[in-house]
């Protein structure tokens, strides 16, 4: 997944282009005579830098505002060897996408009264040792059930390559224990999805792939949208890349056996706009199946949280926001829907690098909405006892980070060029883009930092003063 604390480049650039464009009303743009070739040439000065730099090698953007489509264009390369442009119409590896085609599937074979959310999973796999835990269906699909994400596993990424039955990886899993008990916490978790596909074959007697294919994509006309497979011919499909220390690479091998009902779809950003349309506008799926998938829960102690049935429901500078990105080799994803002002916004990137696609929707909607105050609120303490570094471990890599006030606001630092402005949300939240900040004090009289995975908050604890 994107890390959030490294994109200070990119929200200078996208600062300026901002600042450019409320000169000439791009908050309206889609308003406007000849809207279309204004967005194209607006979101070709967020994207185009990238590509010229090679941080990326090209992108697809998609966006839809009250029904009409403003775009779905690409930019750049779908291959680098041989100066390929990328297609309007290309297809792209979506990861974690696919989450939310999962928890649709899951959420029919309810509704047809073949499973329920509230059993146990393993009435439907009781070959997977839980060690006599009950772990409800629907906690998979929120990633409460405590079960070791097989992406997180060292064992797991030697065999990534290889093709072998999936019960393999089931009993790796088993090995590895539990991260917490069920309902107390949450770690995003592709093991949770890996079973749900599982669980979708074993209740529906067909292959995920056959499910999707013919429940999900054919009935929305998803004609450019299968399951991914390296070995098949597929026209207009977009080449992966991933950066090393000399620039972009071809992507690295997975077989897609593995990534499975967690991540291994691929599609294209007018078919992604097919999907959103159709499941946020109503009528693929009832009105009551749909709430269930975009309304988060909460923890067994009561604790909210923000992530619902393979969908993000969050607050993002300002607006209310339904959105899932994705991560794979060579690829990344977002994919964001504002049901305000219904606006959709789609950013599919053939490379894994520094360029966040979130970012890039961000910036994309922002031409379409306007900037406006994202924060009412008023920190009304003194800034610079939150000063200092703060060192640990945040979503299961080491982090250094550095705050330093400024005015009424205060800088995150994690690199000598990656620089954010942290704003205050009130009750004691601070916010960056969809990170969440907190401070506390600590005991130890030093730094630290650790996430929060029961409230998705990074805790940034101050040295006593």
């Amino acid at each position: 997944m994107i890390n959030p604390l490294t994109s200070g480049r990119m929200a200078k650039f996208c600062a300026l282009i901002l600042s450019l464009c409320s000169l000439i009303n791009c908050s309206n743009v889609s308003s406007e005579e000849g809207s279309t070739s204004l967005l194209e040439r607006e979101v070709a000065a967020i994207v185009q830098p990238f590509i010229d730099s090679a941080q990326i090698a090209g992108i697809g953007v998609a966006v839809v505002h009250d029904g009409q489509v403003l775009l779905e264009k690409g930019f750049g390369y779908a291959d680098l060897e041989f100066d390929v442009p990328m297609p309007d119409d290309a297809s792209f590896e979506i990861g974690s996408i696919t989450k939310q085609f999962t928890a649709v599937a899951i959420l029919q074979l309810l509704e047809q009264g073949k499973l329920s959310l509230e059993e146990d999973f393993r009435s439907y796999l009781p070959d997977f040792d839980t060690k006599g835990r009950i772990i409800p269906l629907y906690r998979l699909l929120n990633h409460t059930s405590g079960i070791k994400s097989y992406t997180d596993l060292p064992e797991f990424w030697p065999l990534s390559v290889y093709d072998l039955p999936r019960d393999t990886l089931l009993r790796i899993v088993e090995q590895a224990g539990f991260d917490f008990e069920p309902g107390e916490a949450l770690i995003y978790n592709n093991t949770a999805y890996f079973i749900l596909g599982l669980i979708i074959e074993q209740v529906s007697g067909l292959s995920y792939e056959e499910y999707i294919q013919k429940k999900l994509f054919d009935p929305l006309g998803m004609d450019n949208s299968y399951y991914c497979n390296e070995q098949s011919i597929v026209k207009k499909r977009a080449h992966g890349y991933e950066m090393d220390g000399m620039g972009l690479v071809r992507k690295s091998y997975l077989d897609h056996k593995w990534p499975y009902a967690a991540g291994s779809l691929c599609s294209t950003v007018g078919d992604l706009v097919k999907w959103n349309e159709a499941l946020h506008k109503g009528g693929f799926i009832s009105e009551d199946l749909y709430r269930q998938l975009i309304t988060p829960d909460s923890l067994t102690d009561g604790t909210p949280i923000r992530y619902a049935f393979g969908l993000l429901n969050t607050t993002n500078q300002g607006w209310k926001v339904i959105s899932h990105g994705g991560g794979i080799n060579g690829f990344l994803s977002d994919a964001r829907y504002f049901p305000n002002h219904d606006l959709l916004v789609v950013a599919l990137i053939n490379t894994a690098g520094p360029v966040s696609p979130a970012n890039i929707s961000r910036s994309v909607a922002a031409l379409i909405l306007g900037e406006k105050e994202v924060y009412e609120e008023k920190f009304s303490g003194e800034l610079k006892s939150f000063a200092g570094t703060y060192e640990g471990r945040g979503r299961g890599r080491d982090l250094s980070v550095s705050i330093k006030p400024t005015g009424k606001d205060l800088l995150l630092k994690e690199s000598q060029d990656d620089i954010d402005t942290l704003r205050y949300g009130g009750d004691g939240i601070w916010q960056y883009n969809d990170q969440l900040f907190r401070f506390s004090n600590s005991e130890e009289g030093v730094g630290t930092l650790h996430w929060d995975i029961g409230s998705g908050v990074f805790v940034l604890e101050r040295a006593n003063q």
